[in-house]
Order: C-alpha cells, then structure tokens, then sequence
C-alpha cells in the first residue's frame, strides 16, 4: 500500500479505474487507487463529488493542507468496519479512570522510549547529548507512579522540554531554538516539527479508520469535541 503526497496544482478526478491528477499544463499522473492507502493534497487541487464517492467506495482518506502547508482536514469516508461491542468498551475504558491511566501510561513509555533511541543515535555520532538522556531516564521512572492523567501529562511535558532542548547539539547549523512554540511556530525548526506532526497526526487517522476503534475517544488527551484525539494519543509515539 501506497501514500501520495501531491504538491502540483490541477484537478483531481475519476479516470475509468484510477483517480488522475492533471496539471494545468495538460500532465497528469495516475494514482493506483487498488494499492491506494491516503492521499496528502499539498496543492490547489479541485475534485469533484464523482472522484469523492469513488474514493470513499474504496475507503481512502484525503488528507488537506493549506497554501502554507499547515493541516486543514481530512475526508473521512463513511466508516463500514464499526463495532458497538469494541464503542462500548473504549468508552468504559475512558470514564474508568484507573484503566484511562494505564492506557495513557503506555503512550508515554513508548513515546519517551523513542525518544531516547533517537538520542541514542546521535550519541553514537559524537553529539553531546549525554545530560538529556539522564534527565530523560530520571523522569521515564516516575511515569508509572502518576496519580493521574495531569501529572502524567506533566511528566511527559517536561520529558519533551528535555529533548528540544537538546536539539541545539543535535542540528548541524546555527539555530534560534530553544522550546515549542505551536501557534504560530516561531523559527524554522518549529515550523519542521508542526509539518510533520501534521503528517503524522493524519497517518494515524488513516491507520484508526481501518479498524474498528473510534478516532474521538482518547485516553492521553481529553476526548474533546471537533477533533480525533485518539489521533494524538498514538501520534505521540511517533
């Protein structure tokens, strides 16, 4: 299975059996929908309602992104694979919040276990990064003993400061970094880390829309409204 990202501006719509991007200059590329796993549009690219119930026949989300690569939304087809049984259980999971709790933990042992793999591999390459991973190490003890999803969250905030931070040893150039700033990111690097949290975020909505779990109910992030927080639970992985 295959995901395309299309930067080029066109139309995208219907050609027999496949879904044809076609420039304004007349070219045009076809996308193999049978090894189709979701598309990224990048560009300024007009579809049809045609090319969308083809698409959504064949369970393939598109994902949008805006003129300044910032992430605007998906098309989400109509779910068929849907369980009540497994509804039931993840929202019992959630107001439960013992067993929210050890779920969350899980997110943010494996996310902050990633974390210091991807620190181990700069350390093999001679970069100073060896004060990050102890105080990494110092907080990925006190996850499990959280009391409660704040403090979790907390832990994990302050085991992401630490990784930033550690950014300036890691990047091969003079930057101006120094922490997160989201909205709107304030430098180069941050803008790199909301694109492809964006990419990510939406691969994962695409990985959720195959199975039978329901996108909105999250464990590490509060199930909130008009977004697929489950989404950004396991983005954090990642």
């Amino acid at each position: 299975m295959e995901s395309y990202y299309l930067f080029s501006n066109g139309e995208l719509k219907r050609k027999d059996n496949v879904v044809r991007l076609t420039a304004p200059d007349g070219k045009f590329k076809d996308l193999k929908v049978e090894m189709t796993r979701e598309i990224f549009l990048f560009g300024e690219v007009s579809l049809n309602t045609k090319c969308l119930n083809y698409i959504g026949q064949l369970g393939i989300p598109v994902h949008i992104f805006n003129y300044y690569g910032f992430y605007s939304g998906s098309y989400y087809p109509r779910e068929s694979n849907v369980s009540g049984e497994l509804l039931v259980a993840q929202v019992t999971h959630y107001a439960d919040e013992k067993r929210r709790h050890d779920i969350a933990v899980q997110f943010v042992e494996s996310a902050s276990f990633n974390i210091l793999r991807n620190l181990r591999y700069y350390r093999q390459r001679e970069k100073d990064v060896d004060e990050a991973m102890s105080e990494i190490k110092s907080l990925r003890k006190k996850i499990a003993k959280t009391a409660d999803i704040q403090e979790l969250m907390g832990i994990e905030g302050n085991i992401r400061k630490v990784y930033y931070q550690a950014w300036q040893a890691i990047i091969n150039q003079e930057i101006d970094f120094e922490k997160r700033v989201k909205r709107p990111p304030d430098n180069m690097i941050n803008t790199l880390i909301s694109y492809v949290n964006s990419l990510v975020y939406s691969s994962c909505l695409t990985e959720i829309y195959k199975t039978q779990l329901n996108p909105a109910i999250s464990y590490l992030h509060s199930a909130g409204e008009r977004r697929f927080s489950l989404c950004l639970d396991i983005a954090e992985v990642f």
